[in-house]
């Protein structure tokens, strides 16, 4: 009986606990020479992101920080340095405080350590998790030019690794990509961010790193009141499908929820940029979340033209984020599939 009972479990997941109005969100940031602006702005705006969130969405906020740099020889002050959650925002803003930007070697950085570092937080079981990941430059392994560790990270953590296992929590990231530098590696960071379910959010001034924050959480934990519902279809499929989704069921099994949650009148919270939704994963990134491991990231991988600085000339308008409450949109409702596969299939 026993044995029985164990193989109706493999076959029918059981749906993963959730409660939308318990957010655990994680910042990893990039603390070489480059990202003082962002972490000034982060530290100034710590309290103002909190209070927004939880005057909107939620009253149990907790926050957690992994600041990354580099290996030695390329740096010599810390590759990481996680500080575990909290619920006291001045408990966060001392850490950012402490924080600087220093250092940084080669062109890569620690990434692959800090999505590690980010695995291991102590994550609520039900919580909704969010992490914001912001960077301006590679990860070791991923464009062998310039590179000090060509073969990835000395440390052995393979990014797309740590990055599936991340999707298996149920942590969704949005990624925040300091703009033009990291531009020509767009297509990775996106991958990462897709494959969680999560955005890739350019960014082209630290001024704006609050709104993207607020915006961002607000959108995730708006989602994330409609999840039960997702993730009955999501749990039924996979119960179908021997545990996991192919691409053509994930579209099929996202237009059917993206339907059903419209005829309940689903609407939800979406950040915006200059008043226009953010654009959808490329198909370039979309295959390169695909990869198992950096080895094949690394043979499908095509560094885009850099981006040109931002001017604001004459007449021109600097970037605003916002968000804006409408009706569910399919790749919204796509994104959440997503996150409920990952969820749902290794149960």
């Amino acid at each position: 009986m026993a044995s029985g009972v164990a193989a109706d479990r493999v076959q029918r997941p059981d749906l993963a606990k959730h409660d939308s109005s318990v957010l655990d969100l994680a910042f990893v940031m990039d603390c070489t020479s480059s990202m003082g602006s962002y972490i000034n702005q982060a530290r100034d705006n710590i309290r103002t992101i909190v209070e927004q969130i939880v005057a909107k969405e939620t009253s149990d906020v907790r926050l957690a920080l992994v600041e990354y740099r580099d290996h030695p020889p390329q740096d010599q002050t810390f590759v990481t340095r996680p500080h575990d959650f909290t619920g006291s925002v001045s408990t966060m803003k001392g850490w950012l405080e402490n924080c600087s930007a220093k250092g940084g070697g080669d062109r890569p950085e620690a990434v692959a350590d800090g999505l590690h570092d980010l695995l291991k937080l102590s994550w609520r079981d039900k919580s909704t998790k969010i992490c914001v990941f912001i960077a301006d430059a590679p990860p070791h392994g991923l464009s062998r030019s310039g590179d000090s560790f060509p073969n990835g990270c000395p440390a052995s953590i393979d990014p797309m690794v740590v990055t599936r296992q991340l999707a298996e929590k149920g942590v969704t990231i949005y990624m925040v990509g300091c703009e033009p530098s990291i531009s020509p590696y767009k297509d990775f960071f996106t991958a990462v961010a897709y494959l969680t379910g999560g955005q890739y959010v350019p960014l082209r001034g630290a001024h704006l790193l609050t709104q993207v924050i607020i915006g961002g959480a607000q959108e995730e934990l708006s989602l994330d009141q409609w999840i039960a519902d997702v993730e009955a279809e999501v749990v039924q499929e996979l119960r179908e499908h021997g545990g996991d989704l192919d691409d053509d069921a994930e579209e099929r099994v996202s237009r059917s929820v993206h339907a059903k949650l419209k005829s309940k009148g689903a609407n939800v919270r979406q950040l915006h940029l200059n008043k226009a939704a953010l654009k959808e994963a490329p198909l370039s990134a979309q295959h390169l979340s695909k990869c198992e491991d950096m080895s094949a990231v690394q043979s499908l991988f095509k560094p885009a033209a850099a981006a040109p600085a931002l001017s604001l000339g004459r007449g021109s308008t600097p970037d605003v984020y916002s968000t804006e409450e409408r009706e569910i949109e399919l790749e919204q409702a796509k994104r959440m599939v997503k996150k409920s596969v990952w969820r749902n299939k290794a149960k």
